[in-house]
């Protein structure tokens, strides 16, 4: 991981203003998933680079590499100022894809948008401002589609990758627009669940709302299966914040739904949470039992003057750690070994 980091990525970093940029060293022949064509400082490559750097840093933390973690994420701050600076378009109010020539291409992908939004590149109202542009200029009966224009090649306008829509869903989520990620989600999805076979998640959907590639493509396709952790992560809530699910959290994104149940097996025991919502209000219900030796933060969607019990207990007479209102959520730290039932009324 030292080495990748530390140095095959600078040897492909532009000097100038240290983004990754494709055609220095000896990257200029390596591929893309669909063959796409892109060159230059892609903005793609810039923000998965961000997030590599996150969480390497996050596991240099964790085995005591305090000098590496420090390198890691002062290096993502950087790169993130970069791609704010040097990719993104104004007149849109969305990220550039990649180059042509010496200027960004009239072109903005799905992938580099969504990725900047998950790896905290954007603050929250250029993540609004992406997210906008994607669902005004991306939107299909069967999904969002991959590019919002024709730029590089015929149909890209028109084509779904579920596996990359996951990353759009994913910033929705963590942009607090449920109900537009599940609007997605119950397009893209319902599509394929509607259409032959009906059964499987499909590698890609064309322009008529078929397989993209007709015979060739895979209707079973793997790289199609992020509703699994979209449902799991944000729908359900639970998200591993330590080693092993040492420290957890659990942030459900309810959305207009009216309820959800489900567990994650950690080595040390199932995390099992049940939330009850009631539209329109912030009455919600959510119980959780963790494993012994661990702890986690809940949150549960509220407002201001919410009031909420943990246990019956009002968390205003509780420990001054619990209790922390933030941006239309409440967060409850809890310990591992015993059932909590957190109400907001």
């Amino acid at each position: 991981m030292v080495n990748v980091l530390d140095d095959f990525y600078p040897s492909i970093t532009s000097s100038t203003n240290g983004l990754l940029t494709k055609g220095l060293g000896v990257s200029g022949s390596y591929g893309d998933y669909a063959f796409l064509p892109r060159t230059g400082q892609v903005t793609y490559y810039n923000a998965l680079y961000v997030l590599a750097l996150q969480n390497a840093a996050s596991i240099a933390t964790f085995v005591g590499n305090n000098s590496d973690a420090a390198r890691w994420t002062a290096r993502a701050a950087n790169v993130s100022v970069a791609i704010n600076e040097y990719r993104f378009d104004d007149s849109v109010g969305a990220f550039f894809d990649g180059d042509c020539d010496s200027a960004p291409c009239p072109t903005h992908a799905q992938d580099g948008n969504s990725i900047s939004i998950i790896s905290g590149v954007t603050n929250t109202s250029r993540s609004q401002s992406v997210l906008s542009y994607l669902a005004a200029n991306t939107a299909h009966a069967y999904g969002n589609s991959f590019y919002d224009n024709d730029y590089y090649s015929t149909g890209f306008s028109e084509r779904v990758y579920a596996f990359i829509s996951y990353f759009e869903l994913a910033a929705r989520f963590e942009t607090n627009l449920a109900n537009s990620a599940l609007e997605e989600i119950r397009r893209l999805y319902g599509w394929m669940a509607s259409n032959d076979p009906t059964v499987t998640f499909w590698e890609g959907i064309g322009g008529d709302g078929a397989p993209y590639e007709g015979d060739y493509t895979s209707m079973a396709h793997g790289w199609s299966t992020g509703i699994v952790p979209l449902l799991t992560n944000y729908v359900l809530g639970i998200i591993p914040t330590g080693p092993g699910f040492m420290t957890w959290s659990v942030k459900p994104y309810p959305g207009d739904l009216g309820w959800a149940k489900g567990e994650v097996h950690t080595p040390r025991g199932p995390i099992i949470v049940s939330w009850i919502a009631q539209s329109g209000t912030f009455s919600f219900q959510l119980t959780i039992s963790a494993p012994a030796g661990t702890s986690g933060t809940v949150s549960v969607p509220a407002n201001s003057s919410s009031v909420v019990t943990v246990d019956k207990a009002d968390i205003e007479n509780a420990a001054p750690a619990i209790g922390i209102y933030q941006d239309g959520y409440i967060s409850v730290n809890v310990t591992g070994g015993v059932q909590y039932v957190i109400t907001v009324d």
